[in-house]
């Protein structure tokens, strides 16, 4: 007997629509078939579920891993922006924006008596001295500029940039004959007076020696700028009145005192600076795998 057989490797998923072509089955090629049918189908269905096994039973892990991830990232953020906002950094002021060649080329100030380019003058401070000079102009014609600076680096020291300031903003001797120039360098420490033949006379070589070597450099020490401004331009404006000199601080009766930190208060400082690194670091490393192995452990 003649017996049409489909192939066996052509599956009954593949080919749903019967065969138009006559068949006979035995009934056991019939149930061999049927075995091998179902056999390649499983396998074929057990191949393409582990392909996309990880896609398809893992999507549940990876939401926490990335959540981790995240986490542990920020922490590591905010523990490196603490420690540098903890850490020993060089601040400079905000309101010295100017430089000491900014102050030659502006010129003198038109509404006041003051240029504070080291931005360490209050506003007490500026109206107590602008009070002060413009009474002394209206009465004796004589005409003050103070000027705070930083630091200088176009000149050796304050008397040099005071008279560079003379030079430059008065030219000729007319203009400058009745101008004072004080400055004060914050950070030297330091400070000038200079002016032209009528003020220099008026106030007398004693008592601008004494204002540069007690006045400034004595309260400057001591950062105390205001006293040291407006006690100079007392002290110059009472020359030029011809008051007797009330005298000024001494650097013997003030104790100069070092602006740096000792050897136990940086250690003090470092200990401090280090534990609170070291548990930030903990914090961002250590926490987040905590978690992640509870969460696990869950599973």
């Amino acid at each position: 007997m003649e017996t049409i057989l489909s192939s066996p490797s052509i599956s009954p998923f593949l080919n749903p629509k019967p065969s138009s072509s006559k068949t006979l089955f035995s009934p056991s090629l019939h149930a061999q078939q049927q075995r091998q049918s179902s056999l390649f189908c499983t396998k074929n269905i057990t191949c393409s579920l582990k392909k996309h096994n990880p896609q398809l039973l893992n999507p549940s892990l990876q939401v926490p891993r990335s959540w981790f991830a995240h986490a542990q990232q920020g922490l590591a953020a905010l523990a490196l922006s603490l420690a540098l906002s903890f850490s020993p950094l060089l601040y400079t002021n905000g309101n010295a924006l100017a430089s000491e060649f900014d102050v030659l080329t502006e010129g003198p100030p038109k509404d006041s008596y003051l240029v504070d380019d080291a931005g360490v003058i209050s506003k007490v401070t500026k109206s107590d001295l602008k009070q002060l000079l413009s009474d002394l102009e209206s009465r004796k014609n004589f005409h003050i500029n103070f000027i705070t600076v930083r630091k200088l680096t176009s000149k050796a020291d304050a008397f040099e940039y005071a008279d560079q300031v003379l030079e430059k903003w008065y030219p000729s001797v007319e203009e400058g004959n009745n101008k004072g120039i004080v400055v004060l360098v914050t950070s030297q420490k330091e400070g000038a007076v200079t002016g032209g033949p009528a003020f220099v006379k008026a106030v007398g070589e004693e008592v601008l020696d004494a204002t540069i070597s007690e006045n400034l450099p004595v309260l400057a020490t001591d950062e105390k700028y205001n006293e040291a401004v407006y006690s100079t331009a007392k002290r110059l404006v009472a020359a030029i009145d011809g008051l007797p000199d009330t005298g000024g601080p001494k650097f013997n009766e003030n104790k100069r005192e070092s602006n740096f930190k000792t050897k136990e208060e940086t250690e003090e400082k470092r200990g401090q600076f280090s534990l609170v690194v070291g548990g930030l670091l903990v914090i961002a490393f250590v926490v987040p795998m905590a978690q992640y192995y509870a969460y696990v452990s869950r599973k």
